[in-house]
């Protein structure tokens, strides 16, 4: 018996007063919530296993026609897939928009497909965001992986990190001061998710490319949403009005971006990411070609502007939900305000913030911004005694593995101290806390992430205090990477020493 199928069959113990109840209950309060739920189970198998084999057919829930299970997910997202878990074991059918899928979950499950038979399977992304942002390093696989990946490191190195934080931090502290105007009791309610997203982008332009995106940031804004939205696209053809046709259009702008500052960042090498990758060499004297800069260049500050927003709204959220935490958090910032003075933190400074440290991994632990892998069987294979035919796309579902109380203390409760020295309930399997993947396909930009969230969150709690109301909950939207579908308003007050 894996370690996931204890739980099997049984729910997990929640408190009335949680806030993370949605992430691993059903809700049935509102009436879209409640049609779902009644929709029938079309029960359905995968591939018959070859004769002769001990394994067994991947069974599970086909859903709607074409359409599956794909509303449930958008409308539920981690709740959706702890369902699955529960009611199938840690292997099932998970048909969506006309593809029969697997859904792994659970940490041993996970395991065979990162760890054990990791060969079998490639990367399943290009049916979600091929299109949009092809051969990006999460779309490579095996060699071809394996070669880009120890390019592109040279433009992640411990230095290049030191100069982008040294960058970044200016950027952050102007920008999130201009929120509430100065005055006494000012304040001011942000939606704060849209805000972040410009910061990042902004930050984005000055770690990543060295340049002032201002007059040319709400293009770049809705050129990386509509490519992120349009994986999960339920029309996936270009038609006029469509998520789908937006993403291509969009990727045209980026493309056309990053490829008109291409000779420039040829030509001078700077401290930025973009020129860090025009004039990266590996040791055997691999360079990347002009498509493959601008293509790393897309896939990346997707990556870095859209995952940073998400944490760094969550970050904030639980911040207000828990304002002991809020407290702790900046007791800490201006404790090493006053040792800095007004310089920039280091990254040994960063990482010496305990307290939000703690935070942010408990906010990644909940609502991490990529909650899933994709991958595709490239032989024959098996899964916990599951037949996986080749072909068969395949989604790790390792959000809940975060939730799972057999690996974690009260999952649905925030409690950042699981991560301190004394539970380090992270340790209770390898793959029971894995917010940036695992594997050769680990983020590489998980570093800069995660220095640039503490960047953000310090940034905040140094200017301002916020309290959320006690039976406001953040109401996550997953039709794409998590967001907040009410923009995450929040009424920041200034700070008199700010």
């Amino acid at each position: 018996m894996v370690a996931g199928d204890r739980a099997i069959g049984r729910k997990p113990s929640v408190r009335a007063d949680s806030e993370n109840i949605a992430l691993i209950e059903v809700p049935h309060g509102h009436l879209i919530d409640r049609a779902l739920g009644l929709l029938p189970e079309r029960r359905q198998v995968l591939a018959t296993p070859p004769r002769g084999s001990d394994t067994v057919a991947v069974r599970g829930d086909a859903g709607l026609p074409y359409l599956g299970r794909a509303l449930h997910y958008m409308r539920w997202g981690p709740a959706e897939m702890m369902e699955r878990y529960r009611r199938y074991g840690p292997v099932s059918l998970n048909t969506s928009l006309g593809v029969d899928r697997v859904l792994v979950a659970g940490p041993d499950a996970l395991d065979e497909v990162l760890g054990h038979r990791r060969r079998d399977f490639g990367q399943g992304w290009d049916y979600f965001i091929g299109p949009f942002f092809r051969r990006g390093l999460l779309l490579l696989e095996f060699d071809e992986h394996k070669f880009h990946r120890k390019i592109m490191q040279q433009a992640f190195t411990r230095d290049r990190l030191e100069a982008h934080l040294a960058a970044l931090t200016p950027v952050a502290r102007e920008y999130i001061a201009r929120w509430v105007p100065v005055g006494r009791d000012a304040e001011r309610t942000v939606r704060l998710y849209p805000a972040i997203k410009e910061l990042t982008l902004e930050i984005a332009g000055e770690t990543f490319m060295a340049v002032d995106v201002g007059p040319r940031r709400g293009q770049l804004i809705d050129a990386f949403v509509d490519c992120t939205h349009a994986g999960l696209a339920i029309i996936r053809h270009s038609v006029p009005g469509g998520n789908w046709r937006a993403g291509l259009r969009g990727r045209r702008v980026l493309e056309d971006y990053f490829t008109a500052m291409l000779p420039e960042k040829r030509r001078v090498e700077t401290a930025d990411f973009f020129s860090g990758l025009c004039h990266a060499r590996s040791e055997d004297g691999g360079v990347f070609g002009d498509a493959d800069v601008v293509n790393h260049m897309i896939f990346l500050i997707m990556a870095a502007h859209d995952t940073t927003t998400t944490t760094a709204t969550a970050v904030a959220y639980y911040l207000g939900k828990h304002p002991e935490w809020q407290q702790r958090v900046r007791a800490e910032v201006l404790d090493m305000d006053a040792r800095l003075g007004d310089g920039p933190p280091a990254i040994a400074d960063l990482e010496a913030l305990h307290d939000l440290d703690l935070v942010v991994r408990e906010s990644l632990r909940l609502m991490p911004p990529v909650p899933g892998l994709s991958r595709r069987a490239v032989r024959d294979t098996e899964i916990a005694g599951h037949y996986i035919p080749a072909g068969a796309p395949v989604d790790l579902a390792y959000q809940v593995n975060h939730l799972l109380p057999e690996l974690w203390t009260h999952p649905e409760r925030f409690d950042p101290e699981r991560f301190g020295e004394q539970r380090r309930e992270d340790k209770s399997h390898r793959l029971a806390w894995m917010p940036f993947g695992a594997g050769a396909h680990k983020c590489i930009g998980m570093h800069f992430g995660t220095f640039e969230v503490k960047t953000v969150t310090a940034a905040l709690v140094r200017a301002y205090e916020w309290r959320i109301p006690e039976k406001y909950r953040m109401p996550w939207g997953f039709t794409t990477i998590p967001f907040p579908r009410d923009g995450a308003p929040m009424t920041l007050r200034r700070r008199a020493a700010a």
